[in-house]
């Protein structure tokens, strides 16, 4: 049933594959506003056929200056406008946080409908720990940046999460098996299509599956949080070898402590040993 709109922002999740998991609000909400912002006309346009709508686009995307905003600023102070993504919820990793928060600042009513999230999805397939997680982005594209990142972020008492590309999965295992050994990686694909896939692994042994069978599609990567591994799972003696190639004893001690979340002073007796 059509309800008449207020004016304002509505901010709308679409599907990242299934057409079928939109919501009923979403599509009564798409329905009754005067235009939709979006970051790619051509692949909203194809959702809104799908859905049977004709509606104002208006490009909304990483590319939007400020002359851009204001006029949906003033827009939607007149008519109900949505913001939506080209796939999952927007502001998840996609543009439009600037347009909510001036909104917002400006006394425009904005309302948020939930809806599918790649990240959530993943998160839920993985079966690591789930009591507490952390969306962190895209994983940098150059390698150093990349591994800084995940040495940031390696000591939260966490599950990470990641969004990356088929063509960097490789790298990103690789700075993984570097930065955070030992830990359970989950990459999830294609999600809620017909062809999805989570597996879990070892960053190495999903390295080599991914080498045999080359991904496509847009990837969400699960890592396990520090401490979540068992002793046996770990090659201690080897992490420490690899530390004590470039470090003293009580700094690879340490090291390895952050990475994996054992005990400091058990490593640091066990590096004098192999020292």
């Amino acid at each position: 049933m059509e309800h008449t709109l207020s004016p304002g922002l509505y901010i709308v999740a679409t599907p990242i594959g299934n057409l079928g998991d939109i919501t009923l609000r979403a599509v009564d909400t798409l329905r009754g506003v005067s235009a939709v912002a979006c970051e790619d006309t051509r692949v909203t346009g194809k959702l809104l056929h799908h859905l049977g709508l004709k509606k104002r686009l208006i490009r909304y995307d990483d590319h939007a200056g400020e002359g851009d905003r204001e006029r949906l600023l003033t827009l939607m102070e007149a008519e109900p406008v949505a913001l939506v993504s080209d796939a999952g919820t927007p502001l998840i990793s996609d543009p439009g946080y600037r347009l909510v928060r001036t909104a917002r600042e400006r006394g425009i009513v904005v309302t948020s409908l939930p809806g599918p999230n790649a990240a959530v999805v993943a998160m839920t397939l993985s079966g690591l720990p789930n009591d507490r997680f952390l969306f962190a982005g895209f994983l940098p594209n150059k390698a150093k940046a990349r591994e800084d990142v995940l040495g940031e972020l390696r000591n939260i008492p966490a599950t990470l999460i990641f969004y990356e590309t088929a063509p960097r999965l490789d790298a990103a295992l690789a700075a993984i098996d570097k930065v955070l050994p030992g830990r359970e990686v989950a990459v999830a694909r294609e999600l809620t299509k017909k062809f999805e896939e989570c597996r879990s692994g070892s960053p190495q042994e999903l390295a080599q599956h991914y080498a045999a069978h080359p991904p496509k599609g847009e990837i969400v990567l699960v890592i396990a949080p520090p401490g979540s591994a068992s002793v046996e799972d770990l090659d201690v003696d080897a992490l420490l070898r690899e530390a004590l190639s470039e470090a003293k004893a009580s700094q690879a001690a340490a090291a390895v402590a952050r990475a994996t979340g054992l005990d400091r002073k058990t490593l640091y007796a066990r590096a004098l040993e192999l020292k």
